[in-house]
This record gives structure tokens, sequence and C-alpha cells, in this order.
């Protein structure tokens, strides 16, 4: 649910319901395949799902957006691809997604170079072994498997 809400977001304004709908379930369905696949071949941490669902569901919802943007709905933009408006919206839209991409990576780059002169930004296997929740609060979440394993070997 929350994949088809990213996804519904950057068409919010733009979209008559049942098309929100269907960029919702496209949305949904893109970030079930990303989560679900795709970053276990990838093999890339992302613990809260993070990109799987706020970037895919992002990149996915404001794609659409040229596909179903509707002027009856709002009068300040023209049809999408679907009503009649030809490629342009989704181009436009592939642009600013672009856009937004290299901007956000060049920022975080940066931005994590920066916070790395003064703090890691990772954490090592024992940390990992004992989860976050024990190492920065003292308490434990749920028990892990990998805590087990690491007692066991020293």
């Amino acid at each position: 649910m929350l994949a088809g809400l990213v996804a519904i977001t950057p068409a919010a304004g733009f979209v008559g319901y049942m098309n929100a709908v269907v960029i919702a379930l496209i949305g949904g369905i893109c970030c079930y395949f990303v989560i679900n696949y795709i970053k276990g071949k990838l093999n890339y941490n992302d613990a809260l799902d993070a990109f799987g669902i706020h970037g895919v569901g992002g990149v996915v919802g404001a794609l659409l957006t040229g596909v179903f943007q509707s002027h009856h709905i709002n009068g300040d933009v023209v049809n999408g691809l679907l009503l009649g408006g030809g490629f342009l919206p989704i181009v436009n839209q592939f642009i600013a997604v672009a856009i937004t991409i290299v901007f956000s990576g060049v920022m975080t780059y940066i931005i994590a170079k920066v916070i790395s002169k003064f703090s890691e930004l990772g954490t090592d296997t024992v940390e990992e072994a004992h989860g976050l929740d024990y190492v920065v609060h003292g308490e434990r979440a749920y028990f892990s498997g990998e805590l087990n394993k690491l007692n066991k070997r020293k």
C-alpha cells in the first residue's frame, strides 16, 4: 500500500481516480519486484527498502504521470499519452526524473563524504551481528540468529 501511495504522489492533482488506482497498482508491482528480486541480485544494503519503495515508486509514478495526466483534472497541463497528448509529457517527465536522480546522487555523495570525515558511515560485523537496536539503545527488538553464531565462534 505504501508503494502505491508513493507512486501516485507525483501524479496527485493531474489524474483522475481510476487512473490513480492504476498508477498505484503498477507502482506497487514495480516496487515489489525491485525489493524482492533486484535487491537480492544486486546485493545492496537497504534495510528499510527506502530505495525500493520511495526511489522506484517515485520514478514509476513520475513517468506514469506523463501517461495518465488529464487536462480535465488540471487545466494547466496537456493530456498525457493515453488521452491523446502524445509522447511530450512522458519525455518531460523523463527529463525531470533524470535531473532529480543526478542531483540527488551528487548531493548524497557530497553529504556522505563530509560526514565520513567525522564519523563512520557503516557498521562493522560485530555491530551488525548484535543489531543496531542493541548497540545504540541497549535493547533487543528481536533475536538475531547472527548473534548466536557470533557467540559460538568466541
